[in-house]
């Protein structure tokens, strides 16, 4: 039985792992009405008004419809 709580154990904290540097650091906590960097407490507390940010690798772009 003890091999399955270590084993367990192991899974979770792996997982704690990789979800914490999933983002490689950079994501930030931002309040949505002024769009401005706050404390990620907010964030990892689902305080509303708060959401995660993140560069996204760049910015979207609109796709254009094409008139056929």
């Amino acid at each position: 039985m003890s091999r399955r709580v270590a084993l367990t154990m192991t899974v979770v904290v792996a997982a704690f792992g990789l979800t914490a540097c999933g983002g490689g650091g950079d994501r930030w906590c931002e309040h949505d009405a002024t769009d401005k960097r706050v404390s990620d407490s907010h964030c990892e507390k689902n305080e509303p008004g708060y959401e995660w940010e993140s560069d996204g690798g760049g910015k979207t772009k609109k796709k254009k419809k094409s008139r056929h």
